[in-house]
């Protein structure tokens, strides 16, 4: 599964329709405080690429939550669409929003020792902490 394949998805309302021409199917959950107070638990989410199209742009709201990252989600429903990198415009999209549900494979876990206690994934899984992510990515 290590190849990139094109992905679809919607939010739930389906005005807002999304597609990657070159996603990675192996999600990811981060654990960080952002990620947790925007959707209420981790964000599980897979790579999608910098050449995605978004259909319905005008129902997106954007919300820009660092220096480096923007996040989006359904202006009419809700829905969380994707995690903007601006530097790269990398798409990390939403994993419950696409179409592809039999194909994902959750691999990886970021922020790790930012995860409460109140839950745990089963799942066997590349660790990283807080310093791990950001010496590997910060900009």
């Amino acid at each position: 599964m290590s190849e990139k394949q094109a992905v679809s998805g919607s939010c739930l309302c389906g005005k807002v329709t999304i597609e990657a021409k070159a996603a990675d199917l192996h999600v990811g959950a981060c654990h960080c405080g952002m990620c947790r107070k925007w959707g209420g638990g981790p964000f599980l989410a897979v790579d999608g690429g910098a050449e995605i199209t978004i259909n319905g742009e005008e129902f997106v709201s954007r919300y820009v939550s660092s220096e480096w990252a923007e996040r989006a989600f359904c202006k009419e429903c809700g829905t969380h669409l994707f995690y903007l990198l601006k530097g790269n415009g990398q798409h990390i999209i939403t994993a419950g929003i696409l179409d592809q549900q039999d194909q994902m494979k959750m691999d990886h876990q970021i922020f790790i020792d930012k995860k409460p206690e109140y839950y745990a994934f089963s799942n066997d899984t590349q660790n990283m902490t807080e310093a791990e992510v950001f010496a590997k990515y910060a900009p």
